[in-house]
């Protein structure tokens, strides 16, 4: 259980936005509606839910936000009706993309998405074209702070866990969507707080891009995405050799 997680370099180097609570909160909220929504309020019974709330309570969401996500998604409180999308496409160099969209007005986000695509040269692809490239998995970021690594993996793999990678300053425990709650909730018991936890795709090859320019045209394609406010999640398979970012 090694290795290292080749996007979070960009993701670090960036200052990407999910690190803002704001942001994260908003994201959280509207996903847990959505799920309450179509698999009801109560966690016990819908999985994804509980699931859905344990990375809400990896970003630090309070349970009161929590709570009202619930309702609206429940129809208790008045809120808006979301709606899921996901999206395929390539970057600049050849990188791939999946974005996942929460949004009220499905032919707003639609064109929006693919004028984002256009002006940053990218390309829309077909539903299937990207997919097959990554793999759906629970991932948690365990800060390095707080456990040693070794104590850490025998932790998750006792939990379930299939793999655990080092980076930077955080550990990368990835896990089999089915237990991902199960491996989260035996970390919490140790009284240690991930620093985000959520299922997401994880590539099963990444794309080098070693021109500077089509890096660049790259990073402003996800960034330009990952701020439109109906992304909730954009997936990539992109890398950045150090002599390119250190460019950057």
């Amino acid at each position: 259980m090694s290795g290292h997680s080749k996007w979070s370099k960009v993701k670090h180097f960036k200052g990407k936005v999910d690190a803002v609570r704001a942001r994260a909160f908003s994201r959280c909220s509207k996903e847990i509606s959505v799920i309450a929504r179509t698999g009801g309020g109560d966690p016990n019974f819908n999985p994804r839910l509980r699931t859905a709330i344990a990375s809400a309570r990896a970003e630090n969401m309070p349970n009161e936000n929590i709570e009202r996500a619930i309702k609206k998604g429940t129809g208790e409180l008045e809120g808006v009706h979301y709606e899921e999308s996901t999206y395929e496409g390539f970057a600049p160099g050849g990188v791939a993309l999946i974005v996942e969209v929460l949004t009220d007005n499905k032919n707003r986000a639609a064109a929006d998405i693919r004028s984002i695509f256009s002006k940053n040269g990218g390309n829309l692809a077909a539903p299937g074209s990207v997919a097959y490239q990554f793999q759906r998995r629970g991932v948690i970021l365990v800060p390095k702070s707080q456990i040693a690594e070794d104590d850490l993996m025998a932790l998750a793999l006792d939990a379930g866990a299939e793999d655990m990678k080092a980076d930077e300053e955080v550990y990368e425990v990835i896990t089999p969507v089915d237990i991902f709650d199960i491996v989260l909730e035996a970390i919490r018991k140790k009284k240690i707080e991930p620093s985000s936890a959520r299922l997401t795709f994880v590539p099963q090859t990444y794309t080098s891009v070693t021109d500077e320019t089509l890096a660049r045209k790259a990073l402003s394609l996800i960034e330009a995405l990952d701020e439109h406010d109906d992304v909730q999640h954009v997936h990539s398979n992109f890398d950045i050799p150090d002599s390119i970012l250190e460019k950057i």
